[in-house]
């Protein structure tokens, strides 16, 4: 079996995507309830949805032309209850049109190495990065990220780093002298994996 991409622990999933190569054919709505039947007696925190036929040359992880991530970060006094172990919790205002304004610098294909974890075994840093957009809805602010593949950490540092400049201790040009450094060390606090969810993965029309 193989997903579609590694997460930390702690990073939820809403659309994560696995194969598996079976010896005989079973009917997926089958293969569905007995994977889910033993996932629920190991009381795993996980559930099959879906589960279809693929293509013999389909593999979640090469395949995928697409990755989209959410990051919630919870922007409010109070602390969280509900929300605990599903978002980051960030007491201090925080300045969200000045994020997304940062975030468009990081927009388009750059060597990410400030934004990559020193354990990343990725062959090269090199990625692009087709959508970072920043919103508050309330006391939520929402963080997407798009791009065909990223790099371990890569939206977490980002997001970490784009607090720096929602609390007014970095400007946006900050945040390009740092992508531009390709130094791991001008890279702001890695944002904790709580607010991280992986999306939807995309892969080309069958």
């Amino acid at each position: 079996m193989r997903g579609a991409g590694r997460t930390d622990a702690g990073v939820h999933a809403l659309g994560q995507v696995a194969h598996v190569d079976l010896i005989r054919h079973w009917p997926p709505e089958t293969v569905r309830n007995a994977v889910n039947a033993h996932l629920q007696s190991a009381h795993a925190a996980i559930a099959i949805v879906d589960a279809r036929p693929a293509a013999d040359d389909f593999d979640a992880r090469f395949s995928a032309v697409g990755r989209h991530y959410l990051y919630r970060v919870v922007n409010r006094r109070s602390r969280l209850a509900l929300d605990a172990g599903r978002a980051w919790w960030v007491p201090k205002a925080l300045d969200a049109d000045a994020m997304h304004a940062a975030a468009q610098g990081l927009i388009g294909r750059h060597d990410f190495t400030t934004f990559r974890s020193v354990h990343c075994q990725a062959k090269s840093p090199l990625r692009t990065l087709d959508r970072l957009d920043v919103a508050r809805t309330g006391d939520t602010i929402e963080i997407r990220a798009s791009a065909r593949s990223f790099l371990h950490n890569q939206v977490r540092s980002m997001v970490g780093t784009l607090k720096r400049v929602g609390e007014g201790a970095w400007t946006a040009a900050d945040v390009k002298a740092a992508l531009d450094s390709a130094d791991r060390k001008r890279c702001g606090p890695v944002a904790p994996p709580d607010g991280l969810y992986l999306v939807r993965v995309d892969y080309p029309a069958q």
